[in-house]
């Protein structure tokens, strides 16, 4: 990826699959991102829990940042992580 990239706002999302799991991610483009997750192969987790349905994104400054919400997200709980997309709503 250009450096460009990178220095611009990503976001943190979480989706629900079908299967009412929780799958956490970053992406510059949120809804193009959840089109691949519904629609192509390459998403090797959520590939047979189709239809993923977008529960929560938060807006990060650059790439780095983005990264590490992730990570710290992901560590959370299912309980935790509805907390935070309650917060959303």
């Amino acid at each position: 990826m250009d450096k460009i990239i990178y220095s611009e706002p990503w976001f943190l999302y979480i989706v629900e699959c079908q299967d009412t799991t929780l799958y956490v991610g970053i992406a510059k483009d949120v809804d193009k991102r959840i089109n691949a997750h519904n629609n192509t192969s390459r998403c090797r987790y959520t590939r047979f829990r189709r239809p993923v349905v977008l529960k929560y994104k938060e807006l990060c400054s650059d790439y780095r940042l983005a990264r590490k919400r992730e990570l710290e997200v992901k560590k959370f709980g299912r309980k935790k992580k509805l907390a935070l997309i309650d917060k959303m709503c």
